[in-house]
């Protein structure tokens, strides 16, 4: 992930609202250069096009499932628990918000054009981010002895499909489910037990 300055960041979250308040007609250099009140010469030498801002909009998205302090100190059992926690508290957050909504539906609209352009930087600055720290926080809990699993990706999955499950894609297709914030981690936390059950090595997780 790219550092942003403090201007570029505020820039980035102009944009954001941009979309999801007027959808994608909403998003023009001009537009966004407006509601972020800086110039659009600005925004060219940042982010280079509009291509270019959609991937910094994606980045800029995707940190906000946090990176994972591996190198803190010991990766004892509480420590882990309290990371997965965390991690699954963030990635629940940001799929259920409007700004994840509202980037997964321009790209499924596109997805029949444009060459599924946005639906592939959504992969590659979205998805395969956020995966990539789930995985090391997967493969570093099996090397402290905490997990029993085939492979941090398997284990991702399943971590991802106990907290997630199918609330992102009934979102997508418009069911208004509105998580709490009480809500949210009530079902982290249960789900996050539900798969250190399933993965504990010897039950030292529990």
């Amino acid at each position: 992930m790219a550092d942003y300055s403090a201007r570029q960041a505020a820039v980035l979250e102009s944009a954001l609202r941009l979309l999801v308040d007027g959808g994608e007609k909403a998003l023009t250099t001009a537009g966004v250069a407006r509601a972020a009140n800086c110039s659009k010469e600005s925004l060219y030498k940042w982010f280079t096009d509009r291509d270019g801002l959609l991937s910094a909009m994606i980045d800029y998205q995707a940190a906000k499932v946090r990176a994972i302090e591996l190198d803190a100190g010991p990766l004892t059992a509480a420590r882990f628990r309290g990371l997965l926690t965390g991690f699954g508290r963030d990635l629940l957050d940001v799929l259920s918000g409007d700004v994840s909504l509202a980037l997964n539906r321009l790209a499924i609209g596109q997805a029949s054009r444009d060459g599924a352009k946005l639906g592939r930087l959504l992969e590659e600055r979205g998805r395969r981010q956020v995966r990539r720290r789930a995985v090391a926080l997967m493969e570093a809990g099996a090397a402290a002895g905490l997990l029993a699993i085939d492979s941090g990706d398997e284990a991702y999955e399943t971590f991802y499909g106990l907290v997630v499950s199918d609330l992102h894609l009934r979102m997508l297709l418009g069911e208004d489910i509105r998580l709490t914030g009480e809500e949210a981690a009530r079902r982290v936390e249960r789900m996050v037990g539900a798969f250190l059950r399933l993965h504990a090595d010897g039950g030292t997780a529990r």
